[in-house]
């Protein structure tokens, strides 16, 4: 196998294994809290400083344009096994010390030599897929990100267990990395200006697509962060399993079924839709069914687990199918010697975001209860589909996916 498709199977897998240092912490929180009694602060913090790494390194990287500057297969391949070194430290530390958090913003700093790093490296290979090419690459990101939640269903009560599954994955995606090659579409980046990083601001059309896309992560990873923790205690309160470990077991299976299948089929459909029936399309449709659902999925809190984990499978499916698109929307209206930076700036604004909506979830939880928490996260996609709504509108939407919007 050679070329494009040997280039993305071999990425594809390199991003799971290597994304799989994301959530790695946030898919064992039940476990840690039952061993260390860390408090909901605390657990949300093993999250939000991965989510702030990941803001600082990608404001580096941004700035210095290391994206498209730099052969994406080394700077993937080092922050990768940076990554997994500072991962590894919670097999040793105590997750509620400072050396824990600290280690998981390096994590995520490294995460900004992988995910808009393996972005810009799929964009090379596009020729009117680009829809479905990031897709795909998100779709790892989201397989990646839910991989833990099944290492821990299966590793029982030693968490530690998911931690080295994903640090000894991360690894082997440093080494493999190596392998991937570019796509035609790759072009050297020009002497470093740094008024170019305004453009993600300055032009209205990608200020548009970046608006979208804050709307978007508004809810993502807030959900992807509290969703286990809330499938956990929703079937423990359900009384259909028999003991407490039974529930435990079938809601990170559960977990990882919204995030991963879900996610990652969603991924794959939305690309291959928005590139027939365009990227505004798909992502105004993708986030007004994501606000649904999260405006309803609290009153399954309790009830049936099928009925529960339907409407989270749903809202798994389609709070990330449109992610990909805002990715290949930037690829198709940013300078092509600047892609990889406006990506990398789109990222670091999204996930900067994540902060807020990450520590909102406690709050919300313990003054509204799980029936309604999860409906602050409806605003985001709500005012994301005006933003796209009006680069729907705008003339230069007549780049995207070949000219259907």
């Amino acid at each position: 196998m050679t070329g494009k498709p040997r280039a993305l199977i071999l990425l594809s897998i390199c991003q799971v294994a290597a994304l799989s240092l994301w959530f790695s912490a946030s898919a064992v929180i039940p476990s840690l809290r039952l061993e260390f009694s860390l408090n909901d602060h605390q657990a949300a913090l093993l999250t939000s400083t991965v989510q702030m790494g990941f803001v600082a390194g990608t404001l580096v990287s941004a700035l210095l344009g290391l994206a498209d500057r730099i052969d994406p297969r080394r700077f993937f391949m080092f922050s990768t096994v940076i990554a997994t070194g500072a991962n590894a430290v919670l097999l040793i530390a105590d997750p509620a010390s400072p050396t824990v958090l600290v280690c998981r913003f390096l994590t995520g700093a490294c995460m900004a030599g992988v995910y808009p790093v393996g972005m810009r490296m799929v964009a090379s290979w596009a020729d009117k897929d680009l829809g479905l090419l990031v897709g795909l690459l998100v779709g790892a990101l989201t397989l990646g990100s839910a991989a833990p939640h099944l290492f821990n269903a299966f590793g029982g009560v030693d968490w530690r267990l998911a931690i080295a599954a994903a640090s000894l994955a991360s690894l082997a995606a440093a080494f493999l990395i190596n392998f991937v090659p570019l796509g035609p579409n790759w072009a050297a980046a020009p002497p470093f200006k740094p008024r170019a990083v305004l453009a993600a601001l300055s032009d209205k059309a990608l200020r548009l697509v970046n608006l979208g896309y804050l709307g978007h992560m508004w809810e993502l990873y807030a959900m992807w962060a509290w969703l286990g923790i809330f499938l956990n205690t929703s079937f423990q309160l359900s009384g259909a399993f028999t003991s407490a470990p039974d529930a435990s077991f079938w809601a990170r299976m559960a977990t990882f079924g919204a995030m991963g299948i879900g996610g990652g089929a969603g991924c794959l459909i939305g690309g291959y839709i928005a590139d027939r029936m365009g990227r505004t399309f798909l992502t105004m449709a993708a986030m007004s069914m994501s606000a649904t659902c999260a405006l309803i999925v609290g009153f399954f809190f309790g009830g049936a687990p099928i009925l529960t984990f339907l409407v989270c499978f749903i809202w798994g499916a389609t709070i990330v199918a449109d992610s990909a698109q805002f990715s290949a929307s930037i690829a198709e209206l940013a300078p092509k010697d600047r892609i990889g930076t406006m990506l990398t700036i789109q990222t670091s604004m999204g996930f900067l975001l994540t902060l807020a909506t990450i520590h909102l979830m406690p709050l919300a939880i313990d003054a509204f209860g799980w029936r309604y928490a999860f409906m602050a996260l409806a605003i985001g996609p709500i005012l994301g589909v005006v933003a796209m709504g009006r680069l729907r509108a705008h003339p230069d939407a007549q780049r995207l996916a070949n000219g259907r919007r």
